[in-house]
């Protein structure tokens, strides 16, 4: 998938669209079945049960210093 960046394909899925500007945290292999914009342009994605599976940052950015760069830390 050109213009993007994945992290952690196995647990956690990070994705930026540059073309869209558009940043997807896939928190899970759930089947999204219902989407809430939360704050404009933050969207999360539940699945059957209520379990957030994805957040969704819509202009990215605009929202975060630099969309294109991560770091993760794993506690305890």
């Amino acid at each position: 998938m050109p213009n993007c960046l994945r992290l952690r394909e196995d647990l956690l899925k990070a994705i930026y669209d540059t073309a869209t500007d558009t940043l997807t945290l896939e928190l899970g292999s759930g089947v999204v079945v219902e989407s809430d914009e939360d704050k404009p342009g933050v969207i999360i994605d539940y699945d059957a049960a209520g379990n957030v599976v994805g957040i969704e940052i819509l202009d990215a950015s605009k929202r975060i210093a630099d969309a294109r760069t991560m770091q993760f830390q794993v506690a305890g």
